[in-house]
């Protein structure tokens, strides 16, 4: 929605030219399978504006999170004659997807920049939004209003006086009608210290500290500058004695870039490798495309490095990068199956990776590249090889040759044999965690779990788990459940898949919280393909779950 319109005009007007990935030779990418990061969630996998009424959701994507405009936009972004993607309409449509959203609540001014009319009518708005909000009393996925978009440069002081000041005001009203949804922001276009530190000290002051942090980053090769940004960021926060907030980067990657597969490689490696809690591709041209990874609902080139980052499963872990080359790998130990996302450099270079000694003496590697033809263009990726490698003290080295600097390439390293055809076992820790969290335990199946899945009491804090899986036929499935349950007594939780009934599936007590190795079992009938499984504490149609449950994985026979 010519989002950071200014600071893009500025780069333009000091005459620096937006310029393609690097263009190298002879470098390696280090992955260290052994060297476990977090686990995988997706993390880079959302965008502004991403869904709109014609939007056919991939469920192969796995999204994470969007960022909605609010019930009753008026928003004309990037040419559009009638406002599109209004957060409350495409709340079922999200749900689905597996995924959440943040209501961008100055959306609802008709054009961009906003034009202030007064703090009267502002108030009215933020009223008639929360309270649309709260009407909707089957939207769970809603986690968070966020109060204004890059202040630094839309934000009216002359008529509405500082931005900081208006942030409390907000703030303090929308708390007298909503307390549970978060609130989120403060949304600059850029990241800047200064800001940062007079934001967070009026907002500590003023107890208005937002529940999600959020800024953006839209300068060129800006993934260069995450890290810096991310420990100025916790710095200012231990200065202060704020509690770490998550992180949300809810719109990244310049005009130019936002279309280039390699880059969408760099800012996956970059937010996993820094601990964003979720990342949104930027809204420069039209909505509803899923921020360009569809055209006429189709794939473009740059889906297939999003696909292949979705089917990352397990855990992330360690890569290095080398000059240019960078990419983010992930690690499914249930089926020891390596994925490798990658790209940034031209010609012949490697990629090194270690820590296969699980996977035999000899392993299976295919290489797979993306097009490089933008957004309006439907593509396909290809297969560039299928080799076998010997494992020689638990690491191989892969040449890639011939290199596309703009292109996005995959690995994926497997057993020479007993691979599973299709994937059985889903962790909790990788599924959606609505009101939830994440934790491990050496117990616990690939190391993680999910617990504190205890709300029940409405659709902004009802707890539950989303599975997102795929399987082969349509037939009855046996799910096995892994869990834990130290109240002394048989708890139960619902489960649903598809947007069906839900049923009720019980957890006899087991010795402690966060001890794994016990397991209950219901049946599921799944359609081919994609669906999701939800197992809930409290849900929308569903009276509640008794006692509490934790969730290690859910596997599929």
């Amino acid at each position: 929605m010519r989002r950071s319109v200014i600071p893009v005009l500025l780069l333009a007007a000091a005459g620096l030219v937006v310029p393609s990935p690097a263009r190298a030779a002879g470098n390696t990418l280090t992955v260290n399978v052994g060297t476990t990061v977090r686990p995988v969630t997706h993390v880079a996998s959302g965008g502004l504006y991403a869904v709109s009424a014609s939007t056919q959701v991939p469920l192969a994507l796995h999204l994470n999170h969007l960022t909605q405009p609010p019930y009753g936009v008026q928003q004309l972004g990037n040419g559009a004659t009638v406002p599109c993607c209004d957060g409350l309409e495409m709340a079922g449509k999200v749900t689905s997807a597996g995924a959440q959203q943040f209501w961008r609540l100055p959306d609802i001014y008709k054009d961009f920049p906003y034009q202030w009319v007064s703090w009267a009518d502002w108030e009215s708005k933020v009223r008639t939004m929360v309270n649309a909000r709260l009407g909707a009393t089957s939207a769970t996925n809603i986690d968070g209003y966020e109060l204004w978009n890059e202040p630094d440069w839309t934000w009216n002081t002359s008529s509405a006086g500082a931005f900081n000041a208006g942030w409390t005001r907000t703030y303090q009203l929308i708390r007298t009608l909503d307390t549970v949804t978060p609130i989120v922001g403060p949304s600059y276009s850029i990241y800047n210290h200064d800001w940062m530190v007079a934001f967070l000290t009026n907002a500590k002051n003023t107890g208005t500290l937002p529940d999600v942090t959020v800024w953006h980053e839209l300068d060129v090769h800006s993934y260069n500058n995450v890290a810096a940004h991310v420990a100025d960021y916790r710095a200012i926060e231990s200065s202060l004695g704020i509690s770490a907030r998550p992180i949300s980067i809810n719109e990244y990657a310049s005009p130019d870039q936002v279309d280039i597969p390699s880059v969408a490689a760099h800012y996956m490696a970059v937010f996993e490798r820094n601990g964003i809690r979720d990342a949104e591709r930027a809204y420069w041209y039209e909505a509803g495309t899923l921020n360009g990874l569809l055209y006429n609902n189709s794939p473009t080139a740059t889906y297939w490095a999003y696909k292949w980052y979705g089917d990352m499963a397990g855990n992330i872990v360690q890569t290095v990068p080398s000059s240019w080359l960078d990419g983010v790998a992930a690690y499914d130990g249930t089926r020891k199956i390596v994925n490798v996302v990658f790209g940034g450099d031209s010609g012949a270079n490697t990629v090194k990776v270690n820590g296969l000694a699980a996977l035999g003496s000899q392993v299976s590697v295919t290489l797979s590249k993306t097009g490089t033809t933008g957004r309006t263009t439907a593509s396909t990726a290809t297969t560039v090889s299928t080799s076998t490698y010997a494992v020689s003290g638990g690491s191989i080295t892969v040449p890639v040759s011939g290199m596309d600097a703009l292109a996005a390439y995959q690995l994926v390293i497997t057993p020479t044999s007993g691979v599973p055809t299709w994937q059985q076992r889903y962790e909790a820790e990788n599924a959606t965690a609505v009101n939830a969290n994440r934790f491990t335990s050496s117990s616990a199946s690939s190391g993680g779990y999910v617990g504190q899945i205890d709300g029940s009491a409405n659709m902004r804090n009802q707890s539950f788990v989303d599975f997102v899986v795929n399987v082969p036929t349509a037939r009855a499935y046996t799910m096995t459940i892994g869990y834990a349950n130290a109240t002394g007594a048989t708890a139960t939780q619902g489960l649903a898949y598809n947007g069906g009934a839900f049923q009720t599936v019980s957890y006899p007590p087991t010795a402690a919280w966060g001890v794994f190795g016990s397991t209950v079992s219901a049946s599921v009938t799944l359609k081919a393909g994609y669906n999701v499984i939800r197992l809930a504490k409290g849900s929308p149609n569903f009276a509640g779950g008794t006692g509490y449950a934790e969730l290690d994985y859910i596997n599929l026979a």
